[in-house]
């Protein structure tokens, strides 16, 4: 073993699927939230080049409508529908729901939206497949990346997907509502591993998505420069950001950016980590300079005020339905969370959310609150809090001029704008 965790013989343990079936491993790492009474099979590195090497390419076309109607018939289980998860047995749509929360701290009502959203985001429009072994590696952040999962089922000759060991139970049950469909098991992989054999498994696939933070994202594209694989497409932070122009009404303001900051539990890439208010064009000196900047001044410091409210707001327990926040489930993380990101306050800024940064719950949920900080002047894309992401709703709101709005906006992959210029 290289950092698995040994978890007792009793222990009901979430299998790997190779090979055409689910198979336990010796090597297993525990999921947090069951006291070490769940665990999750990790396939070794040489077991993975052994299958590699014996894989051959499915015999027979599964044409595009077949995958069509199959990945239809898939999702519908997913939601709704009692399938077979190995090592789980039969496991209904209430029971993947209350093993997310106890696992994940995922509440039903963000596994109800993200089963929405996955099946808006079918892939349709199947195109002729290809002979390839494909690879996902997914986050722990959001099951809908399961999206990728789907598109690659739809093009490939087969998909091996490797699964956060965070949250590998939404990849599970996708994989068994696959087979459960009708999809053909030699097509199918499930590979949860150690972080260091990721590197093995783009090597030994033919394509390959892969997500994660900076770190990982940085350590995966090495791949590329080595050689390892030229069709590897790696999904690193989006830095989501809003920039507010001049006469932007503060009220009207937070009204459209709650939802950008704390939808999904605030853990989308596309969420809204930074929000810039950008000043009038370029006056270096003189009054105007002076006046230009002041107003931008006071229109940060009015939504920062009212979007720190509005986030203090936000229930922990009971649900709010409207924007559900997510739990902790390994003990202490929330407050090491939120304490690694109030480490991030530099001279003049400040943390403007009025609650303590984590807050307990019932059951053993621990949660990292939203939380919002005024970054002083003179902040710009270099600051450690711009286009910071955690795994909860969190924004930092600054002043900018132009060019510095444009340099935030340059390193985010997801830019939000009001409509119609000013709210």
């Amino acid at each position: 073993m290289t950092g698995a965790t040994r978890t007792h013989r009793s222990a009901v343990q979430v299998r790997a699927f190779r090979r055409g079936t689910w198979q336990p491993s010796a090597d297993t790492v525990a999921l947090p939230g069951h006291s070490g009474r769940l665990s999750l099979s990790l396939v070794p590195e040489a077991v993975a080049v052994a299958d590699r090497r014996r894989y051959e390419p499915p015999a027979g076309s599964l044409p595009p409508a077949a995958r069509r109607k199959l990945i239809g018939t898939a999702l519908g289980l997913l939601d709704r529908g009692t399938v077979t998860v190995g090592g789980l047995g039969e496991q209904s749509a209430a029971d993947f729901r209350t093993a997310l929360w106890e696992t994940a701290g995922i509440p039903a009502a963000l596994t109800d939206r993200w089963c929405g959203l996955l099946r808006a985001a079918t892939p349709y429009a199947v195109e002729e497949p290809d002979g390839a072994l494909a690879l996902v590696s997914l986050p722990g952040n959001t099951f809908t990346c399961l999206e990728s999962v789907l598109a690659e089922a739809a093009r490939s000759a087969a998909v091996w997907v490797r699964p956060s060991r965070r949250e590998p139970l939404s990849a599970a049950r996708m994989v068994a509502a696959l087979l459960e469909a009708g999809w053909p098991p030699e097509r199918l992989g499930f590979y949860p591993t150690e972080q260091s054999a990721l590197r093995t498994l783009v090597g030994l696939t033919d394509r390959q998505t892969v997500y994660g933070g900076a770190g990982l994202s940085a350590a995966v594209r090495t791949a590329i420069r080595t050689g390892a694989s030229d069709r590897l497409h790696v999904r690193g932070p989006g830095r989501g950001c809003a920039l507010l122009p001049p006469g932007t009404d503060p009220a009207g303001a937070v009204e459209w950016l709650l939802p950008l900051v704390a939808g999904d539990g605030g853990r989308f890439c596309s969420n809204v980590r930074t929000v810039v208010c950008v000043s009038e064009e370029e006056v270096s000196t003189g009054r105007g300079a002076e006046e230009a900047h002041a107003a931008t001044r006071a229109l940060a410091c009015g939504v920062a005020r009212r979007l720190a409210a509005a986030l203090d707001a936000i229930r922990t327990e009971p649900v709010d339905d409207r924007l559900p926040l997510a739990a902790f489930r390994v003990p202490g993380e929330a407050g090491r969370c939120a304490r690694r990101l109030r480490e991030g306050l530099g001279p003049g800024d400040r943390m403007l959310t009025r609650r303590p940064p984590a807050a307990r719950g019932t059951g053993g949920a621990e949660y990292a609150l939203p939380a919002l900080a005024l970054l002083g002047a003179g902040a710009g894309p270099g600051h450690p809090l711009v286009g910071r992401e955690v795994s909860f709703p969190f924004v930092a709101v600054l002043a900018a001029s132009p060019a510095g709005a444009a340099a935030v906006a340059a390193g985010s992959s997801f830019v939000h704008r009001p409509r119609g210029g000013a709210l």
